[in-house]
């Protein structure tokens, strides 16, 4: 089992899922405003899914979907890090940079810095070459994080394969970011 990794930047801890964040993760996932480019908010019982499939995830690789924590008052607020999508996205296989905040801490800055935490990470620890992001067409707050991280809009889009034909979050954009020259 490897070791797992946990990151901090000025403010925030990046770290492994506690049962105790159950909550506050139900509440984000049954808020429409968080939910609202992510399919719509979901009961109790699928946050806490998701959660345990994180973290699982997190225990077999040592990375993943971190646990976001102030740590001032080490208030759970969400999670950000890395992830490898499913196979059926046209540009896979890849490692993935995501986020989801409770919208308490939106505007914040607190997406970008965890992301730039978790973008060393990928380039520097794990060697990465690309890391990309992606989201359905009208989410211009989640593209507007990507393009403060650097990184490039792919000029194409594509429907993602889990979005039901016709919806109006099917077309998403693709953002990648190519490992900086500066990396180690």
């Amino acid at each position: 089992m490897p070791k797992i990794i946990e990151l901090s930047t000025e403010r925030l801890r990046l770290r492994q899922w506690r049962a105790s964040d159950a909550e506050t993760f139900a509440q984000m996932s049954n808020d429409p405003r968080v939910m609202e480019y992510l399919l719509g908010p979901v009961d109790a019982a699928a946050s806490l899914a998701l959660q345990e499939r994180i973290a699982d995830l997190i225990a077999e690789r040592g990375w993943g979907f971190w646990a976001l924590e102030l740590k001032e008052t080490q208030q759970f607020i969400g999670f950000t890090g890395l992830s490898i999508p499913i196979p059926e996205l046209p540009f896979s296989p890849c490692v993935e940079i995501g986020w989801r905040l409770a919208f308490d801490y939106w505007g914040k800055g607190y997406a970008g810095e965890a992301a730039r935490a978790a973008l060393d990470f990928g380039f520097n620890a794990l060697q990465l070459d690309e890391i990309v992001s992606f989201t359905a067409l009208p989410n211009l707050r989640s593209q507007a994080v990507m393009q403060k991280l650097g990184m490039q809009r792919d000029a194409d889009t594509f429907f993602h394969p889990k979005v039901a034909k016709g919806h109006p979050l099917q077309e998403h954009c693709l953002y990648r970011l190519s490992k900086p020259l500066n990396a180690k």
